[in-house]
């Protein structure tokens, strides 16, 4: 199957605001414009890949992503992950990935109780085979930039563990020569993103659909991007 004939479906909250960005990134990769599903929708077409984008769902009141965890469409996305289907969740979609209990552990504000806004080196950790990593090399790097004010990844010292010794960390924060602390939240780890025991829910804080050209001061998220989408077509 050719990356053309993915379905790929981006689920839109109120407050999402990186949807677009993330349907511009899947269709030039790809060659085929993502659905964009109203989060009131109770059913989803059959999809390849179903995407949680960025942004502030529903204001982020309550808790990030608690609001929209509980939305009519996350039924489907929930028994689309259960059939194996493949979730991807980034910044606020991660938060609502852990709200909706298909990831495990929370995002909590940052260490540094300020809103962080800038590139950051992660690395591609080895681990668990699955879709999201299975086109890297475990050791790369990348620039991909994060915008959060929540992104401090936290789970218990078992947990922590689990992910580990389970190979469900996907990708973490390391030094580089961009200016800040190369873990810019506090996260546990230095954890910028994990994967569900199956492989086939991800999420992650850095913003992927923001570096996929250089003028836009990175294509390593296109890197990530296709080296998913072609994993999905394989």
């Amino acid at each position: 199957m050719s990356l053309s004939a993915l379905r790929v479906a981006i689920i839109v909250f109120p407050g999402s605001n990186c949807d677009r960005d993330m349907m511009v990134a899947v269709e030039r990769l790809a060659g085929r414009r993502p659905a964009l599903v109203w989060h009131k929708e109770t059913s989803l077409d059959p999809v390849d890949l179903a995407i949680i984008p960025g942004g502030f769902s529903y204001g982020d009141y309550l808790r990030c992503g608690a609001l929209a965890a509980r939305s009519p469409i996350m039924e489907a996305v929930l028994d689309h992950a259960a059939r194996g289907g493949a979730v991807m969740g980034i910044c606020n979609g991660f938060q609502v990935l852990l709200e909706a209990g298909l990831l495990p552990g929370v995002l909590v504000e940052n260490a540094g109780l300020k809103y962080v806004c800038r590139n950051t080196c992660i690395e591609v950790v080895d681990g668990t085979g699955s879709p999201f990593t299975a086109g890297l090399v475990p050791g790369q790097k990348m620039v991909i930039p994060v915008a959060h004010n929540e992104g401090n990844y936290f789970a218990g010292d078992d947990d922590l563990q689990r992910l580990e010794d389970n190979g469900q960390i996907a990708f973490r924060y390391v030094d580089s020569d961009i200016h800040g602390p190369a873990n810019p939240n506090g996260a546990a780890r230095d954890i910028a993103g994990i994967i569900s025991a199956n492989g086939r829910v991800m999420g992650m804080m850095p913003h992927p659909e923001r570096a996929i050209s250089p003028e836009l001061g990175s294509a390593d998220g296109a890197t990530m991007l296709t080296a998913s989408l072609e994993a999905l077509v394989s």
